[in-house]
Formats: structure tokens, sequence, C-alpha cells
């Protein structure tokens, strides 16, 4: 599994980032957890409004921090 937080590294998106991980923790699941920050690459996703998460190239969530409980949900759909 890969995922990835899109955005410019803002506090927002290291809370995320950091709920992120602690989702995956709690779920035993073992991923690469990658920023994006370039905004070229944001925008390919047709991001406007970050922080945005991405799993598995598939965008899940974004323009705002999800806390890690609504994280987990959503990797529990996406794993299915």
């Amino acid at each position: 599994m890969t995922v990835k937080i899109l955005g410019s590294g803002c506090k927002s998106c290291v809370t995320l980032a950091e709920n992120t991980k602690e989702a995956l923790e709690t779920l035993g699941i073992q991923a690469e957890v990658l920023k994006v920050t370039d905004f070229t690459q944001i925008a390919a996703y047709g991001i406007m409004s970050t922080p945005a998460l991405v799993i598995d190239e598939k965008v899940v969530s974004y323009g705002k921090v999800l806390k890690a409980k609504e994280i987990v949900g959503i990797i529990e759909k996406v794993k299915k």
C-alpha cells in the first residue's frame, strides 16, 4: 500500500501525515507514506484544496484534516 499526503507542508499537512501513520499502526499495516509538495504533481490529481490523502493512487480525501479514526475507516473500505 502506498499512501501520499498532498500539500505544501503546512501544519494541516503535517497533522494529516501524523494521523495517517497512527491509523496505519492501529490497523497493523505496513505502508509507504510519501509527502508530495510539488504543486504540479498535486494538480495532476485534480486537487485544488489541500491537504489531500491518496491511497494507492486514489484520492480519498481533500481539503480537510482527517482524524486517525476516520482514516482507519477509509483504509478498511479501500482494502476490501
